[in-house]
């Protein structure tokens, strides 16, 4: 295990735990939303901190991983969808048809964010449209428990699918980097320590 693979496992932890506090509350964590979002239209960043701006964007991945792994705090809800996301990213990658339509739309959606923002409901909207006519489409299913008049609103279950996407693109960058499942089972004091130092990092950077 190493600092790049552990900020994409972060990624993964990120969007889950966004769908969860979405499907929850109906609101997140805004700043590592944004990361969240932005990280699916960077193909080319130079590093993988790069991908979420820098370590601070997946500083809330990393807070969940930590608590995660270490298991006093555990959230089993998210813990399940992160270990379905990242099976479900290696069934995606047998579906060439399905990746090329994902690229596609990712594309046509940047073009929107152009015009909107990141931010904006549209952008959301396009993600989850994108989310459903893809992934959705696989198994294993994400399955997503929350407050029922929060999942029956379509803003928010649109946010809560943008957010899976960006995981399911994190677990894309996992697996580029040598990241595999076991891994979680293998290294969890590791993956807990390396996750820890990377907040230290993050927060002095910040200068607090």
């Amino acid at each position: 295990m190493n600092e790049e693979r552990v900020l994409a496992l972060a990624g993964v932890f990120q969007g889950a735990a966004l769908a969860q506090q979405l499907a929850t509350d109906g609101r997140c964590d805004e700043v590592a939303m944004e990361a969240s979002l932005a990280s699916v239209f960077r193909i080319d960043a130079d590093s993988v901190a790069g991908v979420y701006g820098n370590v601070t964007g997946v500083r809330r991945g990393l807070r969940t991983l930590v608590a995660q792994f270490e298991d006093q705090t555990r959230d089993v809800a998210v813990m399940r969808m992160a270990i379905t996301v990242l099976r479900l990213e290696r069934n995606l990658s047998r579906h060439r048809g399905l990746l090329d339509k994902l690229q596609e739309g990712i594309v046509g959606a940047q073009r929107q964010v152009e015009h909107f923002g990141l931010t904006h409901p549209n952008v959301s909207a396009r993600l989850a449209e994108l989310y459903s006519s893809t992934l959705s489409t696989l198994k294993p299913r994400i399955m997503v428990t929350g407050t029922p008049a929060q999942l029956q609103q379509k803003p928010v279950v649109d946010r809560v699918r943008a957010a899976l996407l960006a995981s399911v693109r994190s677990a894309v960058l996992w697996h580029q980097l040598g990241g595999r499942q076991w891994h979680l089972l293998i290294y969890r004091k590791q993956c807990s320590m390396l996750a820890r130092g990377l907040l230290t990092g993050a927060s002095l950077d910040d200068g607090g």
